[in-house]
């Protein structure tokens, strides 16, 4: 099931980055990578045809208080996201009933891809929520197109999970891979639901 998170004023920090809440100020920086094209849409949504809408996505991210802005150390601009969301169909996932997990996803500058920097965000975000959060399991999710979100989830350490076609932000339809990531300090055994989408090999 969803467990509640709050990024509450936290700050995590890499050899690289800073990951911390959305602040207003970061509109100009936000919209300056979320306005490229090619950026958004690997993820699934269209990038930002003008500052009005990343203005709008921007107040999202400091209400509802789960994605954490990746500021780079070297210049204190911020470079891209990382959200830790609510996984869906939590009603018949139900190999997750009584395990507490979440959903993450990315996205990074284009100025700033082929660096090694979405590792280092995603393992100090993934320890984070299993050692200080006490999560039992991590989803994330990439469109089969997407090869660099692919390897780097690999790198993180999650599995393939369910082969699935996702819905994108923009109306359309993809064919896409979840995947999972248990928590390595717990021994946890799952009895898998839907069989017909399953692709995770079992421990």
């Amino acid at each position: 099931m969803n467990a509640v998170f709050a990024i509450g004023g936290k700050t995590l920090e890499t050899g690289r980055l800073l990951l911390r809440p959305f602040m207003q100020i970061d509109l100009d920086d936000f919209y300056a990578y979320a306005s490229v094209e090619g950026v958004g849409e690997m993820a699934g949504w269209q990038h930002h045809e003008s500052k009005e809408k990343s203005q709008e996505i921007l107040d999202s991210f400091i209400r509802e208080d789960k994605v954490f802005a990746l500021v780079d150390k070297s210049t204190g601009k911020v470079i891209g996201s990382l959200g830790v969301e609510k996984y869906e169909m939590e009603d018949k996932l139900t190999e997750f009933d009584g395990l507490l997990g979440r959903e993450i996803g990315f996205v990074l500058s284009r100025e700033y891809w082929g660096r090694g920097l979405m590792p280092e965000a995603v393992k100090v975000v993934t320890d984070f929520l299993f050692k200080h959060c006490n999560l039992d399991f991590l989803l994330c999710g990439y469109f089969n197109f997407n090869v660099q979100s692919k390897r780097v989830q690999e790198k993180c350490g999650f599995k393939p999970y369910r082969a699935l076609v996702m819905d994108t932000s923009m109306g359309t339809k993809e064919a896409g891979t979840l995947n999972l990531l248990l928590n390595p300090e717990k021994d946890i055994k799952l009895n898998f639901s839907h069989p017909e989408t399953l692709i995770f090999s079992k421990r």
